[in-house]
C-alpha cells in the first residue's frame, strides 16, 4: 500500500507521537474523519514476517524493546536518595517499534469494572495516597469497550463471569481453545466455589477481518505476532489509518519536544529522524500517546519561560502518581505433562477477588488467571522455586518445565505522589536528551493485597491437584510494563494534567491519551481500558477541530 507522505515544513491537522495501543486508534480515528495525521514513532516498522521465536534477543537482548544502552533510566525508591543505572536493562520497559506495546502484549483484555471509576467515593480516603475518582464513569466509557472489541478484535465469551459488567453486546469471536493449565485451573478453582471463566483476549480465535485466528505457537508475551492474530494496532488501526490516504506512519522519528508559539499553544514536534537530523513537523494540534512514562518525560523536558516546570504541567502533578500494578504468582509442578508452552499464555481467569473488601483490612483487589509462565531460558534462569539452578541435578529442573504452570494475581496499585517519572539531572540518552528517574516504592496495601491474591493462587493450585507449589518471589517493585497514572485526567487543572476529553489544562491544542491519564490503576489488564479512552477521545477530539475550538 502507498500510503500520503508529508513534509515536515507542512502543516497537518494532527501530529500523533507515538503509534502504540492510543496512538493507533487516535490515528485511524482522527484520519477517518477527515483530518490530515502523521503519527511519529520512535522505534521501526516491522512485519509479520520480522518478527521471531527469539526468546534471547526479544526476552534479554531489547529486540523491540526500549534499549537501555541508547535509552537508559535511573532509579530510586526514595526521593531522598540519588538514582542509579539498574544493574541489568531498565526500570520501565515499554516497545519501540510502530505498533508500540500493543505488538509484544500478552493480550489479556479485561474490561475495568463499575467500581474502578468510583473507588474513592465507595472506600473514603487513603491517607498518604492521591487517590480520587475518575471525572467519567464505567457507562460512560462502556460504548468505547464495546467499540475496542469489535473493531479491534477480542475473543471470549460474555455474562461467563458473575462480575462483568454491563455490556451492549457480546464478544464478536468466542473465546481461544483451553489449554492444560487453565482446566486444571479450573479444576481448582471451582472445587473452592470460585466462578473461573475463559480469559477474553485481544488474539482472534477465527478468521477476522482479514487476519487469520491464533496458530498457538506459544510466543506471544513480549514477542511479535508473526501470523497477525494478536490484535496489534500494527495489523488493525494503522493499516486502516493509512488507507484513507491522509495518514502518514513515520518511523524512526524520536519526539524530544512539543513546540510552542507565544500565545501558549502548540504549532507541532521537534524530532531527530534515522541519521539523528532534527525536524520541526508543524501542526494544528499534538496527540502525545508516548506511554505513562515517555509523554511525562516529554512534557517535562519541553520547557520554557511560560512553562518552567515542564509543558503542561501548572498543577506540578505531570510525572507523579506513577502506578504500576502490583502482582503475585505461584508455580505449580503436575504429575504429567501440560506442555503449557504451546498457545497463547492465558485461557481462564477469575474475579471473585476483584473488589476491595474492608473485612482484610487494607485497599486492593485484583483478578488470577492461570498461565504457562516463563519460556524456556527464562525457566532455566529463574523460576522453577528451589529445584537446582546448577551442576548434575539442573537436569530436574529442565525436566519440570513441560509439567509446570502458573497462576498470576494481577493487583490494584495506589496513585502515591512520591512514585513519578521525572528527569535525570545528569544523564542523557544517545540524542543528548535528559533522561527519566523512577522513583518507585510499593505502598504497603500493595503488597497485602499481592500477598492476599498468591495465597489464593496457593489454594487452587492446591485443589487442582498439584504435586508442588512454591511462591514466587514477593514483589518488591523495580519496574513495569504497566506505565500509568503519570498525567491523570480530573475536572481540577489544580489537581489534574487533562480534562475528561484528554485535553490539557494548560495548552488548549494539546493533548494526551494513553496510560498516563488514568486516575486509579485498575487490576492489571489496562490496555483495553486505554483503548477505549482513545476510540472516545478522539471522537471528542475530532468534534472540538470540527468546531474550531483548538
Amino acid at each position: 500500500m502507498k500510503s500520503v507522505r508529508f513534509k515536515p515544513s507542512e502543516t497537518v491537522d494532527f501530529a500523533i507521537v507515538g503509534s502504540g495501543a492510543a496512538g493507533g486508534v487516535l490515528a485511524r480515528e482522527l484520519a477517518n474523519a477527515g483530518f490530515s495525521v502523521v503519527v511519529l514513532e520512535q522505534g521501526p516498522r516491522l512485519s509479520s514476517a520480522d518478527f521471531e521465536h527469539d526468546e534471547l534477543k526479544y526476552s534479554y537482548l531489547s529486540g523491540i524493546t526500549n534499549d537501555p544502552k541508547v535509552s537508559p533510566q535511573t532509579f530510586r525508591d526514595d526521593p531522598a536518595q540519588t538514582a542509579q543505572r539498574p544493574r541489568t536493562g531498565n526500570s520501565l520497559i515499554y516497545a519501540r517499534v510502530v505498533g508500540g506495546s500493543s505488538t509484544h502484549f500478552t493480550a489479556n483484555y479485561w474490561r475495568f469494572h463499575e467500581i474502578d471509576f468510583r473507588e474513592r467515593s465507595t472506600l473514603g480516603a487513603i491517607p498518604g495516597t492521591g487517590f480520587a475518582d475518575w471525572p467519567i464513569t464505567y457507562q460512560d466509557l462502556e460504548p468505547y469497550y464495546t467499540k475496542v472489541e469489535w473493531e479491534v478484535g477480542v475473543s471470549g465469551l460474555a455474562y461467563a463471569s458473575p462480575f462483568d459488567p454491563p455490556r451492549a453486546k457480546p464478544y464478536p469471536m468466542p473465546p481461544l481453545p483451553v489449554k492444560s493449565s487453565g482446566v486444571l485451573f479450573e479444576r481448582g478453582a471451582r472445587k473452592l466455589g470460585l466462578h473461573p471463566f475463559p480469559a477474553p483476549m485481544a488474539i482472534v480465535s477465527q478468521l477476522y477481518r482479514g487476519r487469520p485466528s491464533c496458530a498457538h505457537c506459544g510466543f506471544c508475551i513480549g514477542f511479535g505476532c508473526e501470523v497477525m492474530a494478536k490484535s496489534s494496532t500494527l495489523y488493525t488501526m494503522i493499516p486502516e489509518a493509512e488507507a484513507t490516504g491522509r495518514c502518514e506512519i513515520r518511523p524512526h522519528s524520536y519526539v524530544h519536544q512539543v513546540a510552542m508559539n507565544g500565545a501558549g499553544r502548540t504549532t507541532g514536534v521537534v524530532y531527530f529522524d534515522e541519521n539523528k537530523r532534527e525536524h520541526l513537523q508543524k501542526a494544528r494540534a499534538v496527540v502525545l500517546s508516548a506511554n505513562g512514562a515517555e509523554t511525562a518525560r516529554l512534557l517535562l523536558n519541553s520547557t520554557s519561560s511560560r512553562f518552567a516546570q515542564g509543558l503542561a504541567n501548572s498543577s506540578g502533578v505531570v510525572g507523579k502518581y506513577l502506578m504500576f500494578n502490583s502482582s503475585s504468582g505461584v508455580h505449580a509442578q503436575f504429575e504429567h505433562e501440560l506442555n503449557d508452552y504451546k498457545s497463547v499464555q492465558v485461557t481462564r481467569i477469575l474475579h471473585d477477588f476483584y473488589d476491595s473488601d474492608p473485612k482484610r483490612g487494607f485497599y486492593g483487589g485484583g483478578g488470577i488467571d492461570a498461565r504457562m509462565g516463563p519460556q524456556p531460558i527464562g525457566w532455566a534462569l529463574a523460576a522453577g522455586g528451589d529445584l537446582p539452578l546448577w551442576g548434575a541435578e539442573f537436569k530436574s529442573r529442565l525436566e519440570a518445565f513441560p509439567r509446570s504452570m502458573m497462576s498470576t494475581a494481577h493487583c490494584t496499585s495506589l496513585a502515591v505522589e512520591t512514585n513519578s517519572v521525572s528527569i535525570d539531572p545528569a544523564l542523557k540518552d544517545a540524542w543528548g536528551i535528559p533522561a527519566m528517574r523512577v522513583t518507585y516504592k510499593d505502598h504497603p496495601d500493595d503488597l497485602a493485597t499481592a500477598r492476599f491474591l498468591q495465597d489464593r493462587s496457593v489454594e487452587i493450585m492446591h485443589a487442582a491437584g498439584a504435586q508442588k507449589v512454591w511462591r514466587a518471589a514477593p514483589r518488591i517493585a523495580r519496574g513495569s510494563v504497566r506505565l500509568l497514572g503519570t498525567c491523570r485526567m480530573g475536572n481540577d487543572p489544580a489537581s489534574s494534567v487533562v480534562d475528561k476529553y484528554h485535553r490539557t489544562h494548560d495548552v488548549p491544542n494539546l493533548f494526551l491519551c494513553d496510560g498516563g491519564s488514568f486516575v486509579t490503576s485498575g487490576r492489571g489488564q489496562p490496555t483495553m481500558t486505554i483503548q477505549a479512552l482513545a476510540f472516545r477521545a478522539a471522537e471528542h477530539i475530532g468534534q472540538f477541530a470540527k468546531r474550531g475550538e483548538i
